[in-house]
C-alpha cells in the first residue's frame, strides 16, 4: 500500500468519525489590523502593476491607456509597493508573529508535512478530510504556504524591486546594471519575476476559495478572525 493510499484511508476514517462529533466553533485572531491593511494595499498595488506591466509589454495589443501613462503609473505604484514592503518587514521584524516566516530547521519533518499538505489540497480537501496543519497566530502558514511566502517576500519581491529601480533610472544605476550583466539581463529578470507574480496571484485567489465556505478566507482578511473549519 502506497503512502498516498494510507493517507487517504486515514483521512477518510477521520472524516467519518467527525460526523458524530459536535464541531467546535473557535475563532482565532490570525490577521491583525496592520497586516490586513498591508494585504489589501498590496493586492491593489499588484493588480495595478500587473495591468500596467501588460500594457507596457504589449503596447500594440492593449489600449487601456497610453504607453507614457502606463510607465508613469507603473513606476509610482511600484515605489508605493516597495514602501509597503518595508512597512510589512518592519512590522514583522518587531512582532512576535515573525515566527510565521521563520524557516523550519528540520528539513525531513518539513517536507513530510509539505507532502501531506499537497495531498490534502489535491485530494483530502475535496473528500472532507481534516486539515493536516493546525493554524495558530504564531504559525498560520502550512508548509506549502510558508515556502511560497518565503520565496515571494524575501527573494522574488526584492529582485523585482531592484530590477525595476534600475530600469526606472538607467543612467543613475548604469554601474549596477553593468555589474548585473547589462540591461537585457536586468529586464529579463524583471519579466520572469513579473510572470511568477502573476502565477502567484492567480493561485492565491484560487486558494482563497478553499475554506470552510468559498468566502471564508476572504472574510478572514476583513475581520481578522479565522472561520471555524472543523
Amino acid at each position: 500500500m502506497t503512502t498516498i493510499e494510507m493517507t487517504r484511508m486515514e483521512w477518510t476514517t477521520t472524516a467519518m468519525n467527525q460526523e458524530h462529533i459536535q464541531p467546535r466553533h473557535e475563532r482565532v485572531y490570525l490577521h491583525p489590523l496592520p497586516v490586513r491593511i498591508w494585504h489589501w494595499l498590496n493586492a491593489l498595488g499588484f493588480l495595478v502593476l500587473i495591468v500596467t506591466g501588460f500594457q507596457i509589454r504589449y503596447v500594440d495589443l492593449m489600449g487601456l491607456m497610453s504607453f507614457e501613462t502606463a510607465v508613469q503609473l507603473h513606476n509610482w505604484v511600484g515605489l508605493a509597493v516597495v514602501a509597503n514592503w518595508f512597512l510589512w518587514f518592519i512590522y514583522y521584524l518587531f512582532s512576535e508573529r515573525a515566527t510565521n516566516y521563520h524557516p523550519d530547521l528540520n528539513p525531513k519533518s518539513f517536507f513530510q508535512r509539505y507532502f501531506l499538505q499537497a495531498v490534502y489540497y489535491g485530494w483530502g480537501y475535496f473528500h472532507g478530510a481534516e486539515r493536516p496543519h493546525k493554524v495558530r497566530p504564531s504559525d498560520k502558514f502550512n508548509p506549502l504556504q510558508k515556502l511560497t511566502y518565503q520565496f515571494i517576500m524575501f527573494i522574488s519581491a526584492p529582485l523585482t524591486f531592484l530590477t525595476g529601480l534600475m530600469m526606472w533610472d538607467v543612467q543613475r544605476f548604469q554601474g549596477l546594471i553593468d555589474l548585473a550583466g547589462g540591461l537585457r539581463v536586468v529586464n529579463t529578470v524583471h519579466v520572469v519575476m513579473f510572470i511568477l507574480f502573476v502565477m502567484f496571484v492567480l493561485v492565491h485567489v484560487y486558494m482563497g476559495f478553499l475554506g470552510k465556505k468559498p468566502s471564508s478566507h476572504y472574510k478572514e482578511m476583513v475581520t481578522g478572525y479565522e472561520e471555524p473549519h472543523e
